[in-house]
């Protein structure tokens, strides 16, 4: 799958798009619809993954970029054009959720959501395994569920972090929290999403524990402050035990699956309306 850049041509998965610092001296209607041109089918993804539905998608797609058209006059230039667009899609997404039925409030205390010492070794497929790519697909759909399901405290850090790929500060910035609230939230996302992608996996049985549960959670925190970082984990995997080792390829695999989930292509007809609205300004 792949991006689309301002110029229509195709950019790889995970790939950084325009920023938008060259355009706080154009004029409102030019302005956003560049942005709208580099960013609008982002935006579209992540209304996909946080309001859960196609409609949900192209009213945050609608109200993201109309709602910039008319605050762009405002804006003062003290962060990034995109992250200014991102707090303004992170607010719509807010003002247009309405709580499912049965829809859980808040999320599992932490402790339910670390790893369990009886988790069995996860089996990461390989890419040259025939059936990779089928459990490639139940991945992404566990994490499609998983990521539906998360309170919007939650699925807003997670999304915009690991689908989007804004910094925690930036993160911080978009939703008027302290990037240490962006974390704890980030963490336990995580946690989560990882938790179901495990379970679409399969699994052999976990050889007998050989660390001190306090070890594993130290490094579990460290892998997850590495995440936050976009860094490698500085430790080597002849460092882990295999529990360890296993958790930290799951969250890596959820991780590089999210990816997959970046690219999601507007409605033609959203964006030749939206696009017309914006030029006629």
């Amino acid at each position: 799958m792949a991006s689309q850049a301002s110029d229509g041509s195709d950019l790889p998965d995970g790939s950084e798009l325009p920023d938008g610092s060259d355009l706080p001296d154009l004029p409102a209607n030019e302005a956003v619809g560049e942005l709208f041109r580099s960013h609008g089918d982002r935006i579209y993804s992540l209304g996909l993954r946080l309001c859960g539905s196609p409609d949900g998608a192209e009213e945050l797609v609608q109200e993201t970029f109309m709602r910039a058209l008319r605050a762009w006059d405002s804006f003062e230039g003290r962060s990034k054009p995109t992250t200014w667009l991102y707090t303004i899609a992170s607010r719509a997404c807010g003002r247009m959720r309405r709580l499912r039925a049965g829809q859980p409030r808040t999320l599992e205390p932490l402790e339910r959501l670390l790893p369990s010492g009886q988790e069995g070794i996860i089996q990461i497929p390989s890419d040259d395994d025939p059936e990779a790519s089928v459990e490639r697909n139940e991945a992404v759909d566990a994490i499609v569920s998983s990521v539906t399901d998360l309170p919007l405290e939650f699925r807003l850090p997670f999304v915009l972090k690991e689908i989007a790929g804004l910094s925690v500060v930036e993160i911080a910035e978009a939703l008027g929290v302290k990037p240490a609230t962006v974390k704890t939230r980030l963490h336990r996302a995580r946690l989560r999403v990882r938790q179901a992608v495990a379970e679409a996996l399969p699994a052999i049985d976990a050889p007998p524990v050989d660390r001190r549960r306090e070890e594993c959670l130290v490094l579990l925190h460290a892998k997850l402050e590495a995440m936050d970082r976009d860094a490698p984990f500085p430790l080597s995997q002849g460092h882990l035990c295999e529990r360890c080792r296993s958790v930290f390829q799951s969250l890596d695999y959820m991780h590089d699956t999210c990816v997959l989930l970046q690219s999601g292509t507007m409605p033609d007809s959203l964006r030749t309306s939206l696009a017309e609205a914006l030029e006629g300004s």
